[in-house]
């Protein structure tokens, strides 16, 4: 019990903390905008950790996941008029029973092979939204009109977009939390470690690795829906593009520390606004040389963060301090 009251606290302190620069930056609709992304992003990328690192299967197809929430949603408000808050957890539902549909196969395959799978439903869904218009509009992509209102989930201020990214993240992390601690949590890191030992030891391998595609895919739709919501504009570059989505999922937790709580959190807190900033500041210069610069700071920390920021700490702390404790 006392166990269970730190971690709530520690949650709760922690939330409070990522919410500090809604409060700090309220009358600053640039850094609100970015800000609004930032948590957005990193929402995606811990849920895309639950599979790829608690479990260590290395998705490149959430985009999929990602454009079944974009579009689904588009659809019921530009056809039907539904409220996204109505229609949010039924679309996810479907994101989270296809994720299993598409795993139930692929999660035969290991390592590298399983990623090139993923890769493959990604660029087959890119396809096939780019010639059904009759639903997702095609290369036009589809256009919500702006209405205003809470029910319609579209606000005229940026820190109200702000307020409800970090309520998707705050969510995605409090999932995070309980997931770590449950049976079906501990099932996944032992599958990380290893998977024959799993199996050897009693756990079915393939039901614990469809269940946590599913919760991993059922919050990746959600965050599809407030990006939808958010841009009122999709199409098919936007939603499964790999540098912007697929990929950058996996690289944000990668880079803050990938099968931790945190990590995911603060790579998004370190890459989306430094991303931003660097777009702006070489739009002038040679075309790409933001990416370059990025790429190359990525790779640099990929040689000497292995374990990302979140790892780069607890290596520290030990020095100082000695072992003590879980990793965050």
């Amino acid at each position: 019990m006392a166990s269970t009251n730190k971690v709530l606290i520690t949650y709760l302190l922690s939330m409070a903390l990522a919410a500090l620069p809604i409060v700090l930056l309220v009358d600053d609709a640039h850094w609100l905008n970015i800000l609004a992304f930032t948590y957005l992003m990193g929402g995606l990328a811990a849920a895309w950790n639950i599979i790829g690192g608690f479990g260590g299967q290395f998705s490149l197809g959430h985009g999929v996941f990602f454009a079944i929430g974009a579009y689904m949603t588009a659809q019921g408000v530009i056809r039907f008029g539904w409220s996204p808050w109505v229609t949010m957890l039924p679309i996810a539902m479907v994101a989270a029973l296809v994720a299993m549909l598409i795993s139930w196969p692929t999660f035969r395959l290991r390592g590298p092979f399983f990623a090139i799978a993923t890769l493959a439903f990604n660029e087959v869904a890119f396809v096939l939204a780019n010639h059904f218009d009759s639903f997702t509009g095609g290369p036009r992509g589809l256009m919500i009109p702006f209405k205003a209102g809470f029910a319609n989930m579209i606000f005229r201020e940026r820190w109200q977009y702000a307020l409800l990214m970090f309520a998707f993240v705050a969510l995605v992390v409090g999932v995070s939390v309980w997931l770590r601690r449950s049976r079906l949590g501990y099932y996944l890191l032992a599958v990380r470690e290893d998977e024959d030992a799993a199996r050897a030891s009693g756990i079915n391998v393939l039901s614990v690795k469809l269940r946590g595609m599913a919760i991993s895919a059922f919050l990746t739709a959600m965050g599809g829906t407030l990006f939808t919501m958010y841009l009122r504009y999709i199409d098919p570059p936007t939603l499964f593009t790999l540098p912007e989505v697929g990929v950058k999922f996996a690289l944000l937790a990668l880079i803050g520390g990938i099968g931790t709580i945190a990590g995911p959190l603060l790579g998004a807190a370190l890459i989306i606004p430094f991303e931003n900033h660097l777009r702006a500041e070489m739009a002038n210069a040679l075309p790409g040389l933001n990416l370059a610069v990025l790429g190359l700071l990525m790779v640099l920390a990929a040689l000497f963060m292995k374990r990302g920021i979140v790892g780069a700490f607890e290596d520290a702390r030990k020095r100082w301090f000695g072992p003590k404790g879980d990793q965050p």
